[in-house]
């Protein structure tokens, strides 16, 4: 991977500097790796803030956790000792967006009550009373449109970003309201109040029973490709590609190729709209949200 990906810079602008913590939380469901991935084997994750990770190894698996950014290695390896999360970059985003919520005409009381509500049909006809308003479209298309983001983000990570971002965002999360209980979303509270759900259980350490996490700061490509054949029987690798170029997926690919077991499980994401005639079901089935891809695929 090239040193001009916000991956390995550790930054998501194009700035200069020392790897910052670009996420504290994982915008993705864990439970799609649980359910597809094999109940038992190695797994390769991309560690990120270490959500998958911990959740799989909680369940029994050995997992082997990989990053190239050495803040996110350090951050993940604090949370298995039992450290505090804490905000990344994306985390920090989201926070100063929820700031302007009230000035969208959304306010925290409104949003409560739609969070307590468990009923997607309710939840659909809620979101576009309340919510969806005139005054959120225009802050929301002002907020995110590419001129705005390029100021704040690296032109590798925009680009990926479907054209008219807002309405692509707005219809995810009309998407999710008509699918998932909000009253027990964790994602959904985090997007737009910074909390989790009442009475929600946070990922369990990897302790007791549970398996292991081996965590290590390198290449995902690199590292596969050192790996002996037959390695993994799944690999969680996040939205990797991103943000990077397309000769670096082929290589990722491969070496995935190199180092899985005949059957094993590769599970993909990405902000990037599919093509005509992909499914989004499994998208769909993301309670994050904030997904255009998900792909599950087996290699052979």
């Amino acid at each position: 991977m090239s040193a001009t990906t916000p991956w390995e810079r550790g930054r998501l602008d194009a700035r200069r500097g020392k790897p910052r913590l670009l996420f504290g939380q994982m915008y993705e469901d864990w439970d799609i790796e649980a359910e597809v991935l094999p109940a038992a084997g190695r797994v390769f994750c991309i560690a990120s803030a270490g959500t998958t990770s911990m959740a799989l190894a909680a369940r029994g698996m050995a997992v082997t956790a990989v990053d190239i950014n050495p803040a996110q290695v350090e951050y993940v390896r604090d949370r298995l000792r039992g450290g505090a999360s804490r905000d990344g970059t994306a985390d920090r985003f989201f926070t100063a967006g929820r700031r302007f919520l009230p000035l969208m005409g959304l306010r925290r009381s409104v949003i409560r009550r739609f969070l307590e509500l468990a009923d997607p049909a309710a939840q659909v006809r809620y979101w576009r009373a309340h919510l969806d308003t005139t005054r959120f479209k225009a802050a929301l298309a002002l907020a995110i449109n590419p001129l705005a983001l390029r100021a704040i983000y690296s032109s590798t990570f925009v680009r990926v970003l479907p054209r008219r971002f807002d309405r692509v965002i707005r219809a995810r999360l009309e998407r999710c309201w008509a699918r998932h209980p909000n009253r027990t979303n964790p994602y959904a509270w985090r997007f737009f109040l910074g909390i989790d759900p009442p009475d929600y259980n946070d990922v369990p350490l990897p302790a007791g029973g549970g398996g292991i996490v081996d965590l290590l700061c390198a290449d995902a490509a690199a590292y596969l490709e050192s790996c002996p054949a037959a390695s993994f029987i799944g690999f969680s690798l996040s939205n990797i590609l991103d943000g990077t170029e397309p000769a670096y997926g082929e290589r990722l690919m491969a070496a995935v190729r190199h180092s899985a077991q005949d059957g094993a499980v590769v599970v993909l994401r990405s902000f990037m709209e599919p093509p005509p005639g992909e499914s989004t079901e499994l998208a769909a089935r993301d309670r994050s949200m904030l997904w255009g891809r998900l792909t599950v695929e087996k290699v052979h």
